[in-house]
């Protein structure tokens, strides 16, 4: 049975860094807007304290996270047991992003193992812990992480990655304006 929390406990902590991939998912306000689900994976995510949570958030093909997080603050974040014991846990947050510029990112970037393609710092203070049961989440087995991103990063260079952000990342798919814009 499902059980609701008010902070991240630390079964729930082990929990999380023993999963290798993570979703989050983010909506704007608008009605017709359209709601983003992102996977997630290779190491990003970490647990700050019981109430607040980070993920190194890696340069992509849009920012729709910065954007609704922007615009909303809305954030949640879900981990799935693939093997083990069945189990699924939510976080439900407050979001804000973090850029290099920014005055937490000296502290919250001794955190991760920053790459040329890291983009910002997606930062969730925590308001809500839910578990429930992932019964019907088939068993995975790990082989491994993709290298795709980081070919794909030093292939197109520091300047080639800042040109790409403000191509591809300043404003979300339905026009919102994204914490690089």
């Amino acid at each position: 049975m499902g059980k609701v929390y008010e902070t991240i406990l630390e079964h729930h902590q082990e929990f999380i860094e023993k999963q290798k991939m993570f979703f989050v998912a983010t909506a704007p306000l608008a009605a017709n807007g359209h709601v983003n689900l992102s996977p997630k994976g290779q190491d990003s995510f970490r647990v700050i304290s019981p109430t607040k949570v980070a993920y190194m958030d890696l340069i992509g093909s849009g920012n729709e996270t910065s954007a609704h997080i922007l615009e909303n603050k809305r954030i949640t974040f879900m981990f799935c047991a693939y093997d083990g014991p069945p189990n699924i846990l939510r976080l439900y947050g407050e979001g804000y992003t973090v850029l290099p510029n920014h005055e937490e990112w000296n502290t919250l970037s001794k955190h991760f193992n920053i790459q040329l393609g890291t983009r910002q710092i997606i930062v969730a203070n925590i308001h809500r812990v839910q578990t429930s049961c992932g019964y019907s989440v088939p068993l995975y087995e790990y082989s491994g992480e993709r290298d795709h991103a980081d070919k794909w990063a030093v292939k197109k260079g520091a300047d080639g990655l800042e040109l790409y952000k403000q191509e591809k990342n300043r404003i979300s798919i339905d026009g919102l304006p994204t914490a690089l814009h």
